[in-house]
C-alpha cells in the first residue's frame, strides 16, 4: 500500500510493509513501471545522491561514496568528484582545509539547484544561481569563484572543455571586513579589560597582525630571540604565505602576562584548553563583539586596522607585507623574498610603539 509521501520528489514512493516498517522505491523516469529500491531512507544524508542514481535507473549500495552514487558526468559527480580531489590535496598539504570547507559548502547549494543536470552547464545558469544570491553579495561572489575553480580542474582532468564561470564579474562592491577604528578597539577593551582571554585576542590581533586561523596556534613556542628582542616567528597556515617574524611589543607582553593560566596556546578556552579551530574561536569572538554593542566587527577587520595605522605611522608597504605575511604587493606585483622582512617587520611594529593601548 502506497501511502502519501512525507518527501516531495517526483516518483518516489513510500510503502508501508506487513511488519509496519516503511520502505521507499523510486520511479526510474521515462520507464515508470521499474522502481529501484533505496538502500537509506531520507534522513540519511546521502539521500539525495541516491534518489537521483535511481531516477536514472542506477542502483546505489548504503554505503557508496558520493562521487560513485551520483549519476556520472552530472554537476553532482563533477563536484563530488573535485572535493575528494581537494580533500587529497589537504591531506598532502597543498591546500588549507578552510578552502576545502568553504568551497564544499558552495558545492552543497550548487547541487541541491543544478546538481542532477549534465555537468556541461550553461553561463546563464551560473549567472542566474549568482543572481539569486544578490541578498548577500560577498557569498554571491564566492560562489562564483567555487565554481570557476570546479570547472577550472574539471578541464584539467578532461572532462569538460568550457568554463562557464569563466569572465562572470562580481556583484560585491564592497571593501571586504570594515577595519576596527580605534573608538572600536577602546570600547573593547573596557568591557574586556587586561587579563581577560578577550583582550589578549584583541592585542593578538593588533600587535600581529595575523589571521584566524593561525592565532589560535600562537604559543610560547613560537618565541625567539632576534635582534635582542623576544620576538613571535610563525609561517602562516595560508598557502603562499611568507614566514612572519615580529617583536612582542609592551603591550602584548602586558597581556600575556595577565594571564593566570600559561597553555600551549596563548588562548585558551574556559576550560583552559586550546580551541579546537580557527572557526571555534570566531565563534566565541564574535560573542566578545556582541557583548559590546559592535556590528559587523571581525578578526579580518583588526588585521586590516593594523595595515591601516602601520601605513598612517609612516611604514612602507614592504614594512606592511613583511608584518602580514603576503610576497607581493597587491598594486605593482613587485616580488619581496630578498627583502630583509625580519627587520622590516620588527620596524612596521615599532612605529605602533607608541600606541595609547
Amino acid at each position: 500500500m502506497v501511502k502519501d509521501l512525507r518527501v516531495d520528489l517526483p516518483g518516489l514512493l513510500k510503502e508501508t510493509l506487513p511488519s509496519g516498517q516503511f520502505r521507499y522505491r523510486v520511479r526510474v523516469e521515462g520507464k515508470k513501471w521499474i522502481r529501484i529500491p533505496l538502500s537509506i531512507s531520507p534522513d540519511h544524508r546521502d539521500f539525495l545522491d541516491h534518489y537521483r542514481a535511481a531516477r536514472a535507473g542506477i542502483h546505489l549500495a548504503p554505503d557508496a561514496t558520493p562521487a560513485a552514487a551520483a549519476i556520472p558526468k552530472t554537476v553532482d559527480w563533477l563536484s563530488h568528484a573535485f572535493e575528494a580531489a581537494m580533500s587529497a590535496r589537504v591531506a598532502a598539504g597543498l591546500m588549507h582545509k578552510g578552502t576545502l570547507h568553504q568551497r564544499a559548502q558552495f558545492y552543497v547549494r550548487l547541487r541541491a539547484e543544478y546538481g542532477a543536470k549534465d555537468m556541461n552547464m550553461p553561463r546563464h545558469i551560473v549567472v542566474r544561481i549568482r543572481d539569486s544570491m544578490t541578498a548577500t553579495p560577498g557569498a554571491a561572489d564566492n560562489m562564483i569563484k567555487a565554481i570557476r575553480a570546479l570547472y577550472a580542474w574539471g578541464i584539467d582532468q578532461g572532462h569538460v572543455s568550457d568554463n562557464p564561470a569563466s569572465g562572470i564579474g562580481k556583484i560585491n562592491r564592497g571593501t571586504g571586513a570594515a577595519p576596527w577604528s580605534v573608538s572600536d578597539m577602546k570600547k573593547f577593551r573596557q568591557k574586556h579589560p587586561i587579563g581577560t582571554v578577550a583582550h589578549l585576542a584583541l592585542t593578538l590581533f593588533m600587535f600581529t597582525a595575523c589571521r584566524i586561523d593561525d592565532v589560535v596556534k600562537l604559543g610560547r613556542g613560537n618565541e625567539v630571540q632576534r635582534e635582542g628582542l623576544v620576538s613571535l616567528c610563525w609561517t602562516p597556515g595560508k598557502l603562499g604565505s611568507a614566514p612572519v617574524t615580529v617583536p612582542i611589543m609592551p603591550p602584548l607582553a602586558r597581556a600575556l602576562a595577565a594571564q593566570k593560566i600559561v597553555g600551549t596556546t596563548y588562548l585558551l578556552t574556559q576550560h583552559g584548553k586550546p580551541f579546537a579551530s580557527g572557526s571555534a574561536f570566531g565563534n566565541k569572538f564574535r560573542r566578545w563583539v556582541a557583548e559590546v554593542g559592535l556590528k559587523d566587527r571581525s578578526p579580518h577587520g583588526v588585521r586590516k586596522a593594523a595595515g591601516e595605522l602601520m601605513a598612517l605611522e609612516g611604514a612602507s608597504q614592504y614594512h606592511i607585507m613583511a608584518v602580514h605575511g603576503h610576497t607581493q604587493a597587491k598594486t605593482s606585483e613587485i616580488y619581496t623574498k630578498g627583502v630583509n622582512r625580519t627587520k622590516l617587520a620588527a620596524e612596521a611594529m615599532q612605529m605602533m610603539n607608541g600606541m595609547d593601548w
